[in-house]
């Protein structure tokens, strides 16, 4: 296997380089075991792609979302205005994140602050460089005729209007993406966003995440995929509820790419 190129702003800029996209990794993309390998799918992507990238490494902050959606307006301005900084220090132009939650907040809350980029999500990024001719898949892959869903992360879809990106990059795996009775402008939030990841549970009859991955089992998938560490992490957890974790995977859509595209 090849190693993976990742080099660092601080590197870059030691260089005299500058990169034409700086990928924000996130907390969840850079201290969650299981979100590292979306992490690391999309960086196989970027390397394959001669995508000239680098990562802020540990100068990179928390954006200040879970802070902002808990009621914390002033952590949440402390994170950002320590990220602008550094940010607008490298003279950032355009930032691709795998996180939802990094997205809008980078792209629709970092503005009124003084941060001002151009953020795209990564489906979107991939499915630039399908388009381009930069990436292309050998066939679907393992994915080839396989029934998946997609679930629809809050702040991809309803939030930011993303819903067909990662749709047509699942469609080019060559598998038969079959919706939930609730998607895209009427998704279900998986129960994560908000800062709800962080907390104990209140009272009720059911979590969100249970409900939401019964919709998905619903169309009885062999694949559920998902745009968002939070979801990968709600999803996952709901399908182990359920005792599917042998049956149903659940993978981002980078994931799918990388594996179809064997990188």
């Amino acid at each position: 296997m090849s190693t993976l190129k990742v080099p660092t702003m601080a590197e870059m800029f030691a260089s005299g380089e500058t990169p034409d996209i700086l990928f924000w990794v996130g907390c969840s993309g850079s201290f969650d075991d299981r979100a590292k390998k979306i992490t690391k799918a999309v960086v196989k992507i970027l390397n394959h792609c001669n995508v000239k990238f680098a990562v802020l490494g540990t100068e990179e902050n928390c954006t200040g979302d879970p802070a902002k959606r808990a009621g914390n307006e002033f952590t949440f301005q402390m994170q950002a205005m320590m990220n602008i900084q550094v940010l607008n220090g490298y003279e950032v132009k355009k930032i691709v994140t795998a996180c939802p939650h990094c997205f809008n907040t980078l792209k629709n809350e970092y503005p009124e602050l003084g941060g001002n980029y151009e953020v795209i999500h990564h489906t979107q990024l991939i499915q630039d460089l399908i388009n381009t001719g930069k990436l292309a898949l050998k066939g679907g892959g393992t994915f080839k005729g396989k029934k998946i869903t997609f679930h629809d992360p809050c702040y991809l879809g309803r939030a930011n209007d993303v819903y067909d990106a990662p749709r047509e990059l699942i469609e080019k795996l060559d598998a038969e993406l079959i919706e939930m009775k609730r998607c895209k402008t009427n998704g279900l939030c998986c129960g994560a966003g908000g800062a709800q990841m962080f907390k104990e549970a209140e009272k009720g009859n059911k979590e969100v995440n249970i409900e939401r991955t019964e919709d998905a089992l619903q169309t009885q998938p062999e694949v559920i995929a998902t745009g968002c560490p939070f979801c990968n992490t709600m999803m996952t957890d709901g399908v182990k509820h359920f005792e599917k974790e042998n049956e149903i995977k659940v993978l981002d859509v980078a994931e799918l790419i990388a594996n179809a595209a064997e990188l």
